[in-house]
């Protein structure tokens, strides 16, 4: 089983990648790649700023987004048995055992009254 690698949250913003914080169950995109006109930014609304919200929309695919999620739980052993593949369903015990009986008929099938 993989060791997931694990960051600071100050590591991970110079970093580009997606990252997941398990206790808060956030999901971070760092992309490096859009230029923007840092003229925008010059302007006093600005000055000071760390971070500015871009839009309130998430530009991430979520068929993308969660077959990397998928995969990172199966190269990191997240199934609940080390027998398991991706695709195998997980059964509980109780749903293999055996129909109990039915205690409202009596031994000839007849109703019995209570």
């Amino acid at each position: 089983m993989a060791k997931a690698r694990q960051f600071e949250l100050e590591d991970i913003v110079v970093r580009p990648g997606t990252y997941f914080n398990p206790q808060t169950e956030v999901l971070i995109v760092i992309d490096d790649s859009p230029d923007v006109d840092t003229e925008v930014f010059n302007l006093e609304g600005f000055e000071g700023a760390d971070w500015v919200l871009i839009s309130d929309e998430s530009p991430i695919d979520e068929s993308v987004r969660d077959e990397l999620m998928q995969a990172f739980q199966v190269r990191h052993g997240a199934t609940l048995s080390a027998g398991l593949g991706p695709g195998d369903d997980v059964v509980d015990d109780d749903e293999n055992a055996e129909p109990e009986a039915d205690t409202s008929f009596g031994a000839q099938g007849e109703f019995e009254e209570e």
